[in-house]
């Protein structure tokens, strides 16, 4: 049975941190693979900075060099509000020989008796969960605790330093910023 990661989120745009996440939890659990599935509108955020080919276009660069990780447009090609459950049932239907590990943070693991049809979801996918500090890893659900290196990078934080015309050298992968200069996102 194949064993497949999922990191969702905006990723507007992806960070050091999220490949990060990604990769330990692809060592810690041995998964086979990991899918980022940016969202076109998650139901507990803003909407996004950039648009939906954008951040799927910085997803593809920040992960291009590592032969484990994929790129999902599920959601964005839903468009509208993304439920996770919606989305592993669709997957599952896809796929129904491998086994999913939804990949999240800590401050989504606080959040998870908010999350839409989450009893059933628990039943569709294994919860993993990262730290973060000013969090905790309790829930009632069950969950898959693993420590990676401590990173605190966000995507609000890089996209205030690109409006401020500051620096994000190690923040971010070499070719998203690329992408982002040439297109010109998040400028005032």
């Amino acid at each position: 049975m194949k064993r497949i990661g999922i990191l969702g989120g905006t990723f507007d745009p992806p960070h050091l941190g999220h490949l990060l996440i990604a990769e330990e939890a692809r060592i810690a659990l041995e998964l086979e693979e990991v899918w980022f599935i940016p969202t076109y509108e998650p139901p507990h955020k803003h909407e996004a900075s950039t648009k939906g080919t954008d951040r799927v276009q910085m997803v593809e660069q920040a992960i291009y060099n590592n032969k484990n990780f994929k790129v999902s447009t599920i959601e964005i090609d839903r468009l509208g509000k993304s439920y996770t459950f919606d989305t592993m049932s669709t997957l599952k239907e896809e796929a129904n020989e491998a086994k999913f590990f939804f990949i999240i943070g800590a401050d989504m693991v606080e959040y998870l008796p908010h999350w839409h049809n989450i009893d059933r979801l628990v039943d569709m996918v294994t919860f993993v969960g990262v730290k973060r500090s000013g969090f905790r890893l309790n829930s009632k659900y069950p969950i898959i605790k693993i420590d990676i290196p401590l990173i605190e990078i966000s995507s609000t934080f890089i996209r205030e330093r690109l409006k401020a015309n500051k620096t994000v050298k190690y923040l971010i992968p070499d070719s998203v910023y690329t992408y982002i200069k040439e297109k010109r996102l998040y400028e005032d």
